[in-house]
């Protein structure tokens, strides 16, 4: 095959962009038909967007969508320069992030070297909690005010990460209260307006991607689900993303980031489009960082998608498979820029009740002195009941990721997308050994209207699902997730 020129790559973009005029997901905001040519299926077929109970692209929707991303520096061993990038910006104090598990081992210890080796200041937090609270960021934001530190850097997975955007942003907002920026309905929303601390994230495991995202969730006691504080502002000036970094991680921790990765891809992709996405904003600045499908986060996330399919079961199956693991880190990330933009919608929405929720069950492989559902967990249980019920909206983009899954889609039913899907779903999560279900985590049929109040306020997210959702139809895929197999 033919090394692809400049010239080449160019024309594709060009083409892509010219098509993108003549479909709702990809165009700007205009009238909208049901049927109309889509560039990811070609001039020659159709691409359906049924959007029943959306806003059309007539009223007060968005007609534009931004790109924002963490500069990204990836390498076998690339931690060790850390400390260089840091005494390249005139950081005077630096703190250090990390979680009791990675403070000793190599990405932790890697980069307090580097540091020390380039003669930084700094402090160092092992402290995070993984899947932190609104009281362990509490924590780390009264750590750093007393510390006065001028940057960061985050050693570990989405909780550090999240963890040191968090303290960041209210160590740049003193006089605000923890709820002033906390995602509505819960908080206030209110975007920042100081800028933060330079933050270098540096990934531990394959699945949140919050190296290039300004997005950091949280379990909020108070309510026993999680939440978030969301905008561009607070993403990484820098992630690294190294693959030995993920070599300490067990099998099962693998497999819990890796569902993170395949659900971040496939909730964006199928993501209302962002011109349909209500109300617009009146300022650029309160344009939300996840804004819907379009056409650049879209070939993010189906990369993404196809990375995490066919690399997730191999680093699964065997922790020496190094180069599984270097192309799931790299999914990670090229979801995270998807997802980062695009957003997320029903999976994520239903995951924060009931990692929030947790009782007492414990993942194997989370060695955290509490109980825990994983994040990747929490989203994937769900995903069978939720891509059933969202294939109406876009049939073409279910029965495109069954495809990828390995169905045969020959001469298959539009009608029929959502139920292939979904079995799909359902065969790989057995294969990575997936509990059976919302069951297995502990939660009984008692559960089911905590699990929909928890989901209810998730509107950031929600509100982004393809097909739109109340108490009843949240009720439905709840009990359609007690189990899988």
């Amino acid at each position: 095959m033919a090394k692809p020129t400049r010239a080449s790559v160019w024309n594709v973009m060009s083409a892509v962009s010219a098509a993108g005029a003549r479909c709702p997901c990809h165009s700007p905001a205009s009238r909208v038909r049901a049927v109309t040519p889509c560039p990811t299926h070609g001039n020659n077929s159709s691409h359906r967007h049924d959007y029943k109970g959306m806003a059309t692209a007539q009223e007060d929707t968005d007609y534009a969508f931004e790109m924002a991303a963490s500069n990204i520096r990836y390498g076998v061993g690339v931690t060790k320069e850390v400390g260089m990038d840091l005494k390249n910006i005139g950081a005077r104090k630096v703190a250090v992030f990390t979680d009791p598990k990675i403070a000793s081992l190599y990405p932790a210890q890697t980069v307090l070297s580097s540091l020390k080796s380039q003669n930084v200041p700094h402090v160092f937090y092992p402290h995070v909690r993984v899947e932190p609270t609104d009281e362990s960021f509490q924590h780390a934001i009264d750590f750093v005010r007393k510390e006065n530190v001028d940057a960061f850097v985050a050693v570990g997975g989405g909780s550090v990460i999240d963890t040191a955007k968090a303290a960041n942003l209210y160590l740049c907002h003193p006089n605000e209260g923890f709820l002033e920026f906390v995602n509505a309905p819960i908080g206030k929303g209110k975007p920042p307006y100081n800028p933060v601390k330079p933050l270098i994230a540096v990934p531990t495991t394959a699945g949140t991607g919050s190296e290039t995202t300004g997005v950091a969730i949280f379990d909020y006691k108070p309510q026993n689900f999680k939440t978030g504080i969301a905008h561009r502002s607070l993403k990484p000036l820098l992630g690294i993303v190294d693959p030995i970094n993920t070599r300490t991680m067990p099998p099962e921790v693998h497999v819990a980031s890796g569902l993170d990765v395949l659900c971040h891809a496939l909730e964006s992709y199928t993501a209302i489009p962002y011109n349909l996405r209500s109300p617009r904003p009146t300022n650029p600045i309160l344009r939300p960082a996840y804004q819907g499908s379009n056409p650049i986060s879209d070939m993010w996330s189906i990369k993404a998608l196809k990375m995490c399919i066919d690399n997730l079961p191999k680093a699964y199956k065997d922790v020496s498979n190094h180069r599984a693991q270097e192309q799931m880190i790299l999914a990670s990330t090229f979801a995270g820029i998807g997802f980062g933009n695009a957003g997320v919608h029903l999976c994520h929405g239903m995951s924060y009740p009931i990692a929030g929720g947790v009782k007492s069950y414990r993942h194997k492989g989370y060695d955290v002195g509490h109980p825990i559902v994983p994040h990747g967990i929490s989203v994937a249980v769900t995903s069978p009941a939720v891509f059933k019920f969202t294939a109406p909206a876009c049939p073409e983009r279910h029965l495109e990721a069954a495809a990828w899954f390995g169905a045969d889609i020959t001469n298959t039913k539009l009608a029929d997308a959502g139920l292939i899907l979904s079995d799909a779903l359902r065969r790989f999560l057995d294969n990575l050994d997936v509990p059976n279900g919302l069951s297995a985590l502990g939660y009984s049929k008692e559960d089911v209207p905590k699990l929909v109040e928890g989901t209810l306020p998730q509107e950031r997210v929600t509100r982004l699902a393809p097909r739109g959702v109340g108490y009843e139809e949240i009720q439905r895929l709840v009990e359609d997730s007690f189990t899988l197999y």
